[in-house]
């Protein structure tokens, strides 16, 4: 592996236990730049203030390589949505392309080459839009020849991209009312249940009952029939799953703390940039899976209901 000369953006808040451990494979592979962003503790939340200060100086405290630090501490909260988004924008104003890696986002060593490599190679290929480094398919092994394939979809946990593409990112989604006027939206979709699952996000989106940045993110990739790359293996363990955590908050989600391979160098290129149609299929019906859970609960205690009711009634009409 050569150098990490790629530059990456840190995304740290107030989780000292998750950033000390995505840290440390920072520090390990010895970035030439890193650019660090904190939003501000909230107003409301007890001794938060003092929690957040004490992760950034645990930071700034153990860069003990030569690398050119450049630091975006928030001293108010903007929340998710904003803190984020204006980082990763701040960050691609400075940088032609670059690594984003969250708080609680921890990577195999080979994901920084991994990324290193293809942000190279399609830089100027404008059909790619997202280079990954989690794969939610599989785990540690992989029987696929190439190290990575093409996707309609992405994942936002350890990513990289190019300004040429995140300045097309809007945080309001201000095309959306367009997108749907002319039926333009559904057409993203494979079939009615992908489409109905994201348009009841969406629309609460736009209407900003969601604080979040990353589905604009997806959103702005489908718009313009962008790629994302996916490795054939995952290289990202979400450590973050938990109470402290703003959107991935049960331990027991199945993508809590999964396993990580690593991507053999050199790496092996698909020979044909096409999406991977039956990795997708699997992709989308991993999505609906949710969906389909969430019915099966509301069915059941459909049922569950009308039984008791039932029985209450019963139990009077005999009296």
């Amino acid at each position: 592996m050569n150098t990490l000369n790629t530059p990456i953006l840190f995304l740290i808040f107030n989780r000292l236990d998750t950033t000390k451990k995505v840290f440390e494979t920072i520090k390990k592979n010895k970035p030439s730049k890193l650019y660090i962003a904190s939003d501000g503790a909230r107003a409301h939340k007890q001794g938060e203030k003092e929690i957040v200060q004490q992760v950034r100086n645990f930071v700034l405290e153990n860069i003990n390589w030569d690398c050119k630090v450049q630091t975006l501490f928030r001293q108010e909260n903007l929340g998710c949505k904003e803190a984020v988004s204006t980082a990763i924008s701040w960050f691609f104003n400075n940088e032609e392309m670059g690594i984003i890696l969250e708080d609680d986002c921890l990577p195999d060593d080979s994901f920084f080459y991994f990324c290193q490599d293809l942000l190279i190679k399609y830089q100027n290929d404008t059909r790619i839009w997202l280079i990954t480094g989690t794969n939610d398919l599989v785990e540690n092994v992989s029987t696929d020849k190439e190290s990575y394939y093409f996707s309609k979809y992405e994942h936002i946990w350890g990513w990289a991209s190019w300004r040429r593409a995140w300045k097309y990112y809007d945080k309001d989604i201000s095309y959306y009312p367009d997108l749907k006027a002319k039926n333009i939206f559904q057409k993203l979709f494979a079939n009615k249940d992908e489409y109905l699952y994201f348009s009841k996000i969406y629309d609460k989106l736009y209407l900003k009952g969601i604080d979040t940045w990353d589905y604009q993110w997806k959103l702005t990739i489908m718009i313009n029939n962008g790629l994302s790359i996916i490795p054939t293996v995952n290289l990202i363990s979400n450590i973050g799953f938990g109470a402290e955590a703003t959107h991935t908050h049960s331990a027991e989600d199945d993508n809590a703390n999964r396993k990580t391979g690593k991507i053999s160098f050199p790496i092996q290129h698909p020979l044909y940039i096409i999406p991977n149609f039956e990795k997708d299929e699997q992709k989308r019906k991993l999505i609906l899976k949710k969906t389909s859970k969430l019915k099966i609960m509301i069915n059941v205690l459909k049922t569950h209901s009308i039984s008791e009711i039932f029985k209450k009634l019963i139990q009077k009409i005999t009296k």
